[in-house]
């Protein structure tokens, strides 16, 4: 059929957009109008706030001019992209604010569980709580005043001339070593700094959840998570979570690599087998140490129970700590909470109507306890077995422990005391295992836990189950979800932590993962997270795989692990 040119006829040329939402609405409006009125006219009535948008598929910050019609899905503090703008923006927001009045650098060393970051101030006295008031107060008053964030490209020689002027040694290091031509920085009255992620609000008005607190030996800076986007979470102290993560960033010192940029000078100075070997020693020590406690409570302990985060290397952490029991003459009998679940159709379903197998009462609590008395006592057990083909419990085998046995359990369930209720406490030796790394790129970009476990996730997922790095990142804010109602409320009840972090991990995780990366679908939700994963893990330089010992941590997602299979006999 012919094209009938009737209806085609020259017209005079726009001077408006479109903006198509993703709720089906439409605002137009003239050409270069920044992003943000569009947003702030679609959404005024909003509870939680809309800090970027996704423009054709593509995270954008709200101070972007629109020239052509676009499709515009909000991004709001609700989000994980949302809330990472949010903490970006406000740090350097603490950075200036610390500037102007003290002439101080400050430095980000880790998040804390209950939606924060743990500052430090850089040589120079603590800060007193008379002057984290004075940061306080002049932070709101810049919030006030709704300053612009503007965005800026700078040829990577003014970038590192910047970085040097404003005494960001770590940032200069870096940033020789990028490849990058030019870099994107962000200016909040006069102070330049550039960001991972590279997005942030656009002016300081959108920042006005937080406070700063003193939080010895350094403070705080809270802001709402993305699950409460609007409220700030009471403080709590975590001692156990932030030992380990102090513990880890004198390790990083020992090492002599505080930070990306120094890991990469090492790995260029054919360090590299020094810096693995060192790390794996580290952690063979923590094994022998945790095992060494153990063995000496062996009259009062009879479970011990192990619980992480996904890939936070649980199970290679488990048969290394059985490996290390052995050694030490007990005989550990690991259980499988598995093999407890329910009948599929007794299983627990979940908001969407799906089978939710992380449910605690997923698990037969009342046969587990039951078995666990027995075993505890010392008398014969039938233990079950779970198909999950059928989804039903079959027939196991029979066992009895000899007084020299400790039953082990790893799974999401460990440190919660409601999976053992029937045990008495002081038989229960209970373990939290995660990848709680203080690792920096700079003073104020660090990485995060929760990326490290991601990467290390992607690969594994790749090798040993056959999923696309979409496919996992896909699956992650369901796993998150998890984490958040199953693990993290229970991490304090440990009575010891294991840190599974490498800090040269990301170097040999590189090369693996950003092939995986790079396959995903253009256009797809999962997209702008592999864009963002690509560039942080940009600024790593790789390291041999061959390097890591058989037995490491990394060898459980990277494959090639000599415990991967090992069970102890009965």
């Amino acid at each position: 059929m012919s094209a009938n040119n009737n209806h085609i006829q020259p017209c005079a040329h726009r001077a408006d957009v479109q903006v198509r939402l993703s709720d089906g609405r439409v605002f137009c409006g003239p050409a270069g109008t920044r992003l943000e009125v569009f947003i702030r006219k679609a959404f005024s009535a909003q509870a939680i706030p809309t800090v970027a948008a996704l423009v054709n598929g593509r995270l954008a910050e709200l101070s972007e001019p629109l020239i052509a019609d676009v499709d515009v899905e909000p991004i709001s503090m609700a989000t994980e992209d949302g809330i990472r703008i949010y903490q970006r923006a406000l740090t350097l927001l603490l950075d200036v604010v610390a500037r102007e009045l003290f002439q101080a650098r400050i430095t980000i060393d880790h998040s804390l569980t209950f939606g924060g970051l743990f500052c430090r101030v850089l040589n120079r006295a603590p800060f007193s709580e008379a002057e984290i008031a004075q940061i306080e107060a002049r932070m709101r008053a810049l919030v006030a005043e709704d300053v612009p964030i503007v965005r800026e490209t700078m040829r990577m020689e003014q970038a590192l001339a910047n970085a040097q002027a404003q005494g960001d040694d770590a940032q200069v290091l870096l940033l020789k070593q990028s490849a990058r031509k030019e870099v994107r920085v962000h200016v909040l009255r006069s102070v330049k700094h550039y960001f991972l992620g590279r997005m942030l609000v656009a002016s300081t008005g959108y920042l006005k959840q937080f406070v700063v607190r003193t939080y010895p030996p350094g403070f705080l800076l809270q802001f709402p998570s993305r699950h409460r986007p609007t409220a700030l979470e009471p403080i709590k102290h975590s001692p156990k979570i932030t030992a380990v993560f102090r513990e880890y960033g004198q390790w990083l010192n020992l090492l002599g690599v505080p930070d990306t940029g120094s890991l990469n000078l090492a790995l260029k100075a054919s360090r590299a087998r020094e810096i693995v070997l060192v790390a794996e020693a580290l952690h063979a020590q923590k094994i022998a140490e945790i095992a060494a406690t153990i063995v000496a409570q062996r009259d009062r302990v009879r479970l011990i129970t192990i619980a992480g985060p996904s890939s936070s290397g649980k199970t290679t952490f488990a048969r290394r700590l059985t490996i290390q029991l052995l050694a030490n003459g007990l005989r550990p009998f690991p259980l499988s909470l598995d093999d407890y679940f329910v009948s599929r159709e007794e299983t627990p379903r979940d908001e969407n109507g799906q089978y939710d197998y992380e449910n605690l009462h997923a698990l037969d609590l009342g046969l587990f306890n039951q078995h666990l008395v027995a075993l505890i006592n010392g008398e014969r057990v039938r233990l079950p077995h779970y198909n999950f083909e059928t989804g039903d419990r079959e027939v196991g085998h029979t066992v009895r422990l000899s007084s020299n046995h400790v039953l082990l359990i790893e799974g999401i369930h460990g440190l919660n005391p409601n999976l053992v209720p029937q045990v008495p406490p002081e038989r229960i030796f209970r373990i939290y295992v995660s990848a709680l790394t203080q690792l920096k790129l700079d003073r104020l970009n660090r990485v995060a836990t929760s990326d490290t476990r991601l990467v290390r996730r992607i690969v594994r997922d790749a090798r040993a189950r056959g999923y696309t790095a979409g496919q996992t990142i896909a699956r992650w804010e369901s796993v998150r979800r998890g984490e958040d109602r199953n693990i993290f409320p229970y991490q304090e009840q440990a009575d010891v932590m294991f840190n599974s972090a490498l800090v040269y991990e990301l170097a040999v995780l590189k090369p693996l993962a950003e092939p995986l990366l790079r396959q995903v679908e253009p256009g797809t939700a999962e997209y702008v997270e592999a864009r963002r994963l690509l560039a942080f893990l940009e600024w790593f330089y790789p390291c041999d795989a061959a390097l890591v010992p058989e037995d490491s941590i990394i060898r459980e997602f990277i494959g090639g692990s000599v415990v991967a299979d090992f069970v102890p006999h009965l």
